[in-house]
């Protein structure tokens, strides 16, 4: 009996360990294709742009962190990433394509839904507010395609006007 118990408890132990690791691993990109989108040791050039994304909780900021898309444990980089936690998402790809905020929030595996943008949920009675550019936006976020110096501003909750219009690019 004892060596059973035993068995069950290391078992258990094991599935567990085995679950955190499997959610681990789903937090931090490993290098394979995510949307399509490889990563590789270099970062392209055949297209290269640089959209902006602002995301606020109920008017805070919601980071967006330096080395999405460069995963820790893999020596690449997805053609989707960023360099600092400025929102400046760099788009580097060896050949022209149409490259969307859904795909980023893929890569930085994050949740773009109609409840929770990157961790920011709703309260009751509220809504999620997309800008492009400054105008309000009514379709699809993770449809927006990117190009360059395209402004986007997601405001999870009130206050939902929209923020300046984003313009430190400093040469990007």
């Amino acid at each position: 009996m004892r060596l059973i118990r035993s068995v069950v408890t290391a078992v258990l132990c094991a599935a567990t360990l085995a679950g955190f690791a499997l959610h681990a691993r789903a937090a931090t990109p490993s290098g394979a294709p995510i949307d399509g989108i490889p990563c590789q040791g270099m970062e392209g050039s055949a297209m290269h742009i640089h959209p902006h994304l602002t995301i606020l909780d109920h008017g805070k900021p919601v980071t967006i962190p330096e080395d999405v898309g460069r995963p820790l444990g893999a020596a690449c980089f997805y053609w989707l990433h960023t360099h600092t936690p400025d929102g400046i998402i760099h788009v580097e790809s060896p050949k022209f394509q149409v490259f969307t905020l859904g795909q980023f929030m893929d890569v930085w595996d994050q949740q773009l839904t109609k409840t929770d943008v990157a961790g920011a949920h709703l309260r009751k009675g509220e809504k999620i507010a997309v800008y492009v550019q400054g105008r309000p936006y009514a379709g699809d976020p993770r449809k927006i395609e990117f190009a360059q110096h395209l402004d986007i501003a997601i405001l999870v909750g009130p206050p939902y006007k929209a923020p300046a219009p984003f313009a430190a690019w400093n040469g990007n």
